[in-house]
């Protein structure tokens, strides 16, 4: 990948890496997510598929089977996660920002809007990997995201979505810290298989 114009990225240059713009909370909910993975439910699968193949016949073996798939699993979420850290960018929203970076919006402002019906919406600009839509935490890089970067009260921006275009006026932005949801280990029923 490499970056053209505007700061867009092309598929054609493998070595660039894309930044993962993320919050703290967002980067150690992925930290949390790949320790459970890596120290409880992947030694728990790993325990049961060696249980299993010394079982016998590992071809009609379900315990073996499943087990082996669910390995899988894990380890390409490992690696998922394990790539989404190393190419993570942390922007603090709370960070203190002077100028334009304090009333313009960017990754990690809090934003207060109303559409054209005058309903008002408030949302927050977070990492694709952090989006909560019932908390209003809205990727960066979603329809809405985009059309909110940059401005700053009083300014109209338009929604280009694939529902339509719409003119929303934006009321409000600030920043402060973001709340994310931290990484719950899953109930034991739903650890390994």
């Amino acid at each position: 990948m490499r970056e053209g114009p505007r700061g867009r990225i092309h598929k054609d240059a493998p070595d660039a890496q894309v930044k993962n713009y993320i919050t703290p909370g967002g980067l150690d909910r992925l930290k949390d997510e790949r320790h459970f993975l890596l120290t409880k439910d992947r030694p728990a699968v790993v325990e049961v598929v060696a249980w299993a193949a010394g079982n016998g016949d590992r071809s009609e073996n379900a315990d073996y089977q499943y087990g082996k798939r669910r390995l899988r699993q894990i380890d390409g979420r490992i690696r998922f996660l394990t790539k989404r850290i190393e190419c993570a960018e942390v922007v603090d929203p709370a960070a203190p920002r002077t100028g334009q970076r304090a009333t313009r919006a960017f990754f990690g402002a809090t934003i207060r809007y109303a559409n054209e019906s005058g309903t008002e919406r408030v949302v927050r600009i977070v990492g694709t990997d952090e989006v909560d839509l019932e908390r209003d935490h809205i990727s960066w890089v979603s329809p809405l995201g985009r059309a909110l970067l940059k401005a700053s009260a009083g300014d109209e921006v338009v929604l280009r979505a694939p529902r339509g275009s719409e003119t929303l006026c934006v009321l409000q932005v600030w920043y402060e810290p973001i709340a994310v949801e931290p990484f719950h280990e899953p109930t034991a029923s739903h650890v390994g298989p």
